[in-house]
């Protein structure tokens, strides 16, 4: 499982981070976390706020 964080770097993207690092270690997934901080890999997925969640390639989660 791919984990993408989309985001520059706010709280908002800092928490979200932080919450899915613990979520995949508290429920023992087989996943790669990674912070994307690129704003033209960011806007690529449509994204115009931040912070958002993309998981093997599919945005769940925007805003």
């Amino acid at each position: 499982m791919e984990i993408k964080i989309l985001g520059t770097g706010c709280p908002s993207c800092k928490a979200l981070e932080e919450a899915a690092r613990r979520a995949v270690m508290e429920m023992n997934l087989d996943a790669q976390i990674i912070k994307v901080e690129d704003m033209a890999e960011i806007l690529n997925y449509g994204i115009m706020t931040t912070p958002a969640l993309v998981v093997d390639g599919k945005i769940v989660l925007k805003g």
